[in-house]
């Protein structure tokens, strides 16, 4: 065994996370190695301090914002063609199952069910067969992604196919509650763009629900598509006055977001509250330093129509 090999998994070692073959060959090798038992102990010295450190939960807000990252991160990543997927290298897959007995089991549970679920497949396509169809509802742990949202314009009724272990479809009025929910899920985790963009159209429908509109001030501030966030601004248009999360979003647009249509459209939302202290403020640090002319003319015009504060 090579001191490579011991040295990228010596971490999973002392977090007891290698399989029993991989960590008996791992300890035969550390008992003739001095190197490898040096890099064991200074291993074990930082997981002993990092103990003592205490254990932070992550905000919900920055759990969905990682994993928006990571889909899209994957939504754009290049795929291999379909040999390259196909053809494998059996030497290494072989050394793979030797130090996981865990993933060989795991491969015969796999082609056990598989057998399983092929003969039932056969048995319920044979005439005459009777179809059971049985429709649970979804928790929104049990969702990988929305496959899409569609409204029918006529009777205002919601369809949303969504994915659990297969793509199931739920169909109800924009009142209907697991209908807001697949959508609150869609508008904050899903892995296309064109699905959140949809998803945010229907909620500004009903901006005056609280989740409805957090949802909308997430998109606005975490979303990366800048359609989705100009839609989020939509339906937040009628809260600015009222209520100064919203306010405050539209701030930290008007002054962090990448997007020139989306600072333009939050300055001219913020117009009817521009005697507000905090937004004064930020009209102040434009109208001196900001790097868009119209935005820096925008502000300047803005402050000029204000009265002085003695």
């Amino acid at each position: 065994m090579k001191c490579d090999w011991v040295k990228q998994n010596i971490l999973l070692y002392v977090y007891n996370e290698l399989a029993d073959d991989a960590r008996y060959e791992l300890e035969q090798h550390l008992a003739r190695c001095a190197d490898c038992t040096g890099e064991l102990k200074s291993a074990r010295k930082f997981h002993a301090v990092l103990s003592e450190l205490p254990v932070e939960e992550p905000s919900p807000n920055l759990l969905a914002a990682s994993r928006m990252r990571l889909q899209e991160a994957l939504e754009t990543t290049k795929q291999g063609g379909f040999w390259q997927r196909l053809v494998f290298d059996p030497a290494a897959w072989l050394r793979q199952v030797r130090f996981a007995p865990a993933l060989a089991a795991m491969i015969f549970i796999v082609g056990f069910a598989g057998g399983v679920g092929a003969t039932y497949r056969l048995l319920s396509n044979r005439p005459g067969a009777e179809r059971i169809m049985v429709s649970a509802p979804a928790t929104e742990s049990s969702i990988s992604g929305i496959r899409s949202v569609t409204q029918d314009p006529e009777s205002n009724q919601v369809t949303i196919k969504y994915d659990t272990v297969s793509t199931q479809q739920a169909q109800g009025s924009l009142n209907d509650q697991r209908i807001q929910q697949l959508l609150l899920f869609a508008a904050r985790n899903n892995y296309n763009s064109g699905v959140r963009m949809d998803s945010v159209d229907l909620l500004t429908q009903q901006p005056n629900d609280t989740q409805v509109r957090e949802a909308l001030i997430y998109a606005l501030r975490y979303d990366s598509n800048p359609g989705v966030r100009l839609k989020a601004l939509d339906g937040l248009a009628a809260y600015v006055k009222s209520d100064p999360r919203v306010r405050d979003a539209l701030l930290e647009a008007l002054m962090n977001d990448g997007n020139p249509g989306v600072r333009t459209e939050a300055l001219h939302l913020l117009e009817p509250v521009r005697a507000d202290s905090s937004v004064r403020t930020v009209l102040q640090r434009l109208a001196e330093n900001d790097h868009s002319d119209y935005i820096k003319n925008q502000a300047r015009s803005i402050l000029a129509e204000l009265p002085e504060f003695d």
